[in-house]
């Protein structure tokens, strides 16, 4: 049943996968661009990030008014105009906000890198192997980031962004394809 629900949802998808390869093909040519301009791309996700922040900061400080009668208004109100003001500033200041998301960054990957390096060394489960040269990468590039900073804020969204553009957008020219590829059901119902 499982197989047959899946081959209905990919005959539905079969019908757009031309859709599916251009979306692939143009994250891979925007992906290239960011790669090629990096300063503009990192400035272009600070603004992003940073207009997130405010949105997210205003939606915060409305809620906590909307529930004034919790004990959390308080915590609500401070981290929504908290998002709001540093969104702002981010906003106002691309380039300072470009740092400061770096070291956030850098901060988050070597945190991260450490902790995955550790639980996978301790636990060893099956295939624990990739556990660890994840962790190692993580932990590297977190590493990098502090080791090239302040420097690596004028290149490390906008890289982070193109890498990620492109691996995504190849992933869909690659599913289109092989969407494209698969035998219609009603093929499937002849050769069995």
């Amino acid at each position: 049943m499982h197989n047959s629900m899946l081959l209905m949802d990919v005959e539905n998808l079969r019908h757009k996968w031309g859709w599916l390869l251009t979306l692939g093909i143009v994250m891979v040519i925007l992906g290239t661009i960011a790669m090629i301009v990096t300063p503009a791309a990192t400035i272009a996700s600070v603004l992003v990030l940073s207009w997130l922040l405010v949105f997210s900061g205003v939606f915060e400080t409305i809620y906590a008014f909307r529930i004034h009668k919790w004990g959390g208004l308080f915590l609500h109100l401070v981290c929504g105009l908290l998002g709001i003001f540093i969104g702002l500033v981010a906003v106002t200041h691309p380039l300072a906000g470009a740092l400061a998301w770096t070291l956030l960054f850098a901060s988050f990957l070597t945190v991260i890198g450490v902790f995955r390096l550790i639980a996978a060394i301790s636990l060893k489960f099956p295939n624990w192997g990739w556990a660890v040269f994840d962790s190692i990468i993580t932990l590297g590039l977190g590493l990098l980031l502090w080791a090239e900073w302040p420097w690596s804020g004028l290149w490390f969204l906008g890289v982070a962004l193109g890498v990620s553009l492109i691996v995504r957008g190849w992933s869909y020219v690659m599913f289109s394809l092989a969407i494209r590829r698969l035998p219609v059901p009603s093929q499937l119902r002849q050769a069995a």
